[in-house]
């Protein structure tokens, strides 16, 4: 008697192996579409100057409308902030790949108004996380927190400096296995080594700022040509 089921091609089993091996092959990145991880070396763009991009307001309870300008202040696009009656900012969607070490955080922002930090600037650093604070505490101090649970306003980090309403200023964050670093403007204002030391996240909504962010205290900010730079392992530069 002859089997009702027709006789598999030879060529189907080797077709679907070769299917199967492709889709293995694929990153969970390229299946959805995602950009890929930066590569080292790489500067990414965090800011299209049109769109809040990978860019969400933050969930703190006092969050603002956050807003783009194409033509803030007549000089070009940024991210505007506007004031409130404790936290607002942005955050950048958890799906966004994002390094973890040997990279830097580049920007500028400005103070619009307000007595308090207008950049909160929060960032990973391996399993942790850390926000570097750029006129807190009355408007003065800058550092990091949190080291050792010590707030940027009492660690080795801690500086004060005067911030004008009105100026740009240029913010770097490093973030290397021995070190954290900072700078404003040109001038080196961190340069932490961080063998041995505890780093968390100051305790409270600022959480809401995970897992790259950025966030302003009682003070209305502005933020512009926001980018990332991988950096290859041990890089001094």
């Amino acid at each position: 008697m002859h089997s009702p089921l027709r006789p598999v091609p030879r060529a189907l089993p080797s077709s679907l192996a070769l299917l199967l091996a492709l889709a293995a092959a694929l990153s969970p990145a390229a299946r959805t579409g995602a950009a890929p991880p930066p590569a080292a070396g790489e500067v990414r763009s965090l800011f299209d100057g049109r769109t809040l991009g990978p860019w969400r307001p933050s969930a703190f309870d006092s969050q603002t409308e956050v807003r783009v300008e194409s033509a803030f202040r007549g000089e070009g696009p940024a991210i505007v902030v506007p004031r409130s009656s404790y936290m607002a900012g942005i955050s950048l969607d958890p799906a966004t790949p994002l390094p973890r070490m040997n990279y830097e955080v580049t920007l500028e922002a400005m103070k619009l108004e307000g007595g308090d930090f207008f950049c909160g600037l929060t960032f990973p650093v391996a399993a942790s996380a850390c926000t570097f604070i750029v006129g807190g505490w009355g408007g003065g101090v800058t550092g990091i927190s949190c080291i050792d649970n010590s707030d940027a306003s009492d660690n080795e980090t801690t500086t004060g400096r005067t911030y004008e309403t009105g100026r740009w200023y240029r913010i770097r964050v490093r973030v290397t296995p021995a070190k954290l670093e900072a700078w404003i403007d040109d001038e080196q204002v961190v340069d932490f080594e961080t063998a041995g030391r505890k780093l968390d996240l100051r305790f409270g909504d600022i959480k809401h700022s995970l897992p790259l962010g950025l966030a302003a205290y009682e003070t209305g900010a502005a933020y512009r040509n926001l980018r990332l730079r991988t950096l290859p392992a041990g890089a001094a530069d």
